[in-house]
C-alpha cells in the first residue's frame, strides 16, 4: 500500500509540473554488487516503477529497500536490519533531471547524465549518474551503472566485517519506459 501511495504522489507531481508526455517503467531492474574477499554480495529488485517527463526531463524512482532479493536469506536480513535499517528508512528515492537535450521522437541511443538528489538511509546527497537512453518505436530503454559509497549515506560497516563488505557498491539500473496511459 505504501508503494502505491509513493507512486501516486510521484505521478501527481509530474502531472502538475509537466505538460508533455509522462513515461513510466513497464519493467525495471535495479541491482547492486559488492565484491569481497570472503563472499560477494549481490541483490536485485524488480518492483520499482520510475517515472519521467519528456517535457521537463524530470526523472524519479522510489525503491522499497525490503524488495531487494539476495541469494542468501541471512544476507537479506542483515541488509534490512543492520545496514539499511529498513524499518526506519524504508525507501531509497532518487529525483533528478536529465542534463542533455534528447529528441524523444527520434530512434537512437543517447548518452546522458542525470543530476539529482538521492535520499538513502536518512541522508540526501546530490549525485550525477551517467547512463544511456535508447529510443525505439516509442519506448525508452534506460540504463545506468554507478558506484555508491556506504560512508556517504552513513551506512556503518562493523570493523569485524570490513573484509566481507566493500566500502563501495556497484549499482546497475535498467528500465523500459512506455507512455503513461491514465485509466479513467
Amino acid at each position: 500500500m505504501k508503494k502505491l501511495a509513493v507512486f501516486v504522489i510521484a505521478l501527481s507531481i509530474f502531472a502538475v509540473k509537466s505538460q508533455g508526455q509522462i513515461y513510466i517503467a513497464d519493467s525495471c531492474r535495479v541491482s547492486f554488487f559488492s565484491a569481497a574477499s570472503i563472499e560477494n554480495i549481490a541483490a536485485v529488485t524488480t518492483t520499482s516503477k520510475p517515472v519521467m517527463s519528456t517535457s521537463t526531463s524530470d526523472f524519479q524512482i522510489s525503491i522499497n529497500n525490503e524488495s531487494f532479493i539476495f541469494h542468501k536469506k541471512l544476507m537479506q536480513e542483515h541488509f534490512n536490519e543492520d545496514y539499511m535499517e529498513s524499518d526506519k528508512y524504508p525507501h531509497t528515492v532518487f529525483k533528478g533531471k536529465i542534463n542533455e537535450t534528447v529528441d524523444y521522437k527520434k530512434d537512437g541511443t543517447n548518452k546522458v547524465t542525470i543530476t539529482g538528489t538521492m535520499d538513502m538511509h536518512g541522508v540526501t546527497k546530490t549525485i550525477t549518474i551517467p547512463g544511456t537512453i535508447t529510443i525505439k518505436d516509442g519506448l525508452f530503454f534506460l540504463s545506468a551503472k554507478f558506484d555508491v559509497k556506504c560512508a556517504d549515506y552513513n551506512i556503518k560497516i562493523p570493523s569485524v566485517l570490513g573484509n566481507n563488505i566493500a566500502e563501495q557498491v556497484a549499482v546497475s539500473f535498467n528500465a523500459t519506459m512506455k507512455p503513461y496511459q491514465s485509466k479513467k
